[in-house]
């Protein structure tokens, strides 16, 4: 059953935290009408290679915008307001996004209190960097480096490292998830809607949670610890005859399988067998390690490992994930009509009723205003004359 298919979420969004989120409901076959300034739109339009040799259909926006709607709206123009308030009502919006300045939200009418007046029961939510006090810009490298992520990032005697992925944006754009979910579901037994405003910053520090407890608590310092645990060992990055493997002893039980391995048995002392004792004399114990997994390679250490249950991993390429069979029958596929380019996009983190459905597909991501036809002609009533005049006047 698909829950979602007769939603609809209309987004003021641009850059990356709230069109990922609008992306992951997407999937689960809300109907999502992202909306754009008529003259700038998403900045990350134009992000990376232009495959597909058209403005604003660069290859970054691509790979988190399919499934949706596109339309221009000039909200700072009246009509534009106005055009607003027919949308949510016409439209049956149920949740309206967007990750404006919080200065912005009166200056546009998107603000809480004027679309509840419009519809009562719409489920209001805003995304920001600081919280909706603040008007601070928010990127996302400034949100790993302000809440603590950089920090905990790196090798221990190094400069910080920004993470591997934007965390920050995609991990508030998860907790908004939750949250919308919670919003629909309190509606759905009180009828009443809901204004939610999520921070960035809250979000991204909430991941700390060791780091939190370790130095408010017991005022022990945490930070980087490049590839190796700071509280078990061995858990680190090995190279290998052909590569790298990462292993994880998790207990004493597993050291104890480790220790017992013909290749390792030098390793079993008594100052070992206990995790403390590892974690206290671990540059010595990597070391070793290190020195007996360069004369294995990685699939023999991989073979050897998982025979006794120990976790270990192959450092895998990007191409290697994606040929992961785990992985490979989960990728969605957006096709263009247009062109004929079909996107590979990442999978789902868990298959939803509407993508098994469409068989892991999804529509391909909007052009600049690509819909302004569809949703203000065919949903609103306004005639393609009533169209063109708004784009002249700068409506859309």
């Amino acid at each position: 059953m698909e829950l979602f298919k007769d939603m609809t979420i209309l987004s003021l969004e641009q850059a990356t935290t709230l069109p990922y989120l609008t992306y992951r409901l997407a999937q689960d076959g809300m109907k999502v009408i992202r909306v754009e300034h008529p003259v700038y739109g998403d900045p990350n339009r134009m992000i990376g290679e232009n495959y597909l040799k058209e403005e604003r259909m660069h290859c970054y926006y691509l790979c988190i915008n399919a499934g949706k709607k596109a339309i221009t709206l000039n909200l700072a123009e009246e009509k534009g307001k106005q055009i607003l308030r027919e949308l949510i009502l016409r439209g049956k919006v149920d949740i309206f996004a967007t990750n404006q300045l919080p200065r912005n939200y009166g200056k546009l009418g998107v603000d809480y209190g004027t679309l509840k007046e419009i519809k009562p029961d719409i489920i209001w939510l805003g995304i920001t960097g600081f919280g909706p006090e603040s008007n601070e810009a928010a990127y996302e490298p400034i949100l790993e480096a302000r809440s603590g992520l950089m920090e905990v990032t790196g090798e221990p005697d190094e400069a910080p490292q920004s993470l591997g992925i934007p965390l920050a944006d995609m991990g508030t754009s998860e907790h908004a998830y939750g949250l919308l979910m919670k919003a629909l579901l309190k509606r759905e037994k009180t009828g009443e809607g809901s204004g939610i405003n999520i921070a960035m910053l809250e979000s991204a520090a909430s991941w700390l949670t060791v780091a939190t407890t370790f130095t408010a608590t017991f005022g022990e310092r945490v930070t980087r610890s490049g590839n190796t645990h700071q509280f078990f060992a061995p858990v680190s990055v090995f190279k290998t005859k052909n590569g790298y493997v990462y292993i994880a002893v998790g207990n004493d039980r597993q050291w104890k399988a480790f220790a017992s391995l013909p290749q390792f048995q030098l390793l079993d002392k008594p100052e070992y067998e206990k995790n403390e004792g590892r974690i206290h004399d671990v540059v010595n114990l990597n070391k070793s390690i290190s020195e007996i997994f360069e004369t294995h390679t990685s699939e023999e250490l991989i073979e050897t490992f998982n025979e006794i249950g120990l976790p270990i991993s192959k450092i895998n390429t990007i191409p290697e994930i994606l040929d992961d069979p785990l992985i490979k029958r989960r990728l969605l596929k957006s096709k263009d009509s247009k062109s004929g380019l079909e996107l590979t996009l990442a999978p789902a983190p868990f298959v939803t009723p509407f993508l098994e459905a469409s068989h892991n597909t999804l529509s391909f991501p909007p052009r600049f205003g690509e819909h302004n036809r569809e949703i203000y002609c065919d949903m609103l009533g306004y005639s393609q004359g009533d169209v063109t005049k708004f784009k002249e006047q700068g409506v859309i």
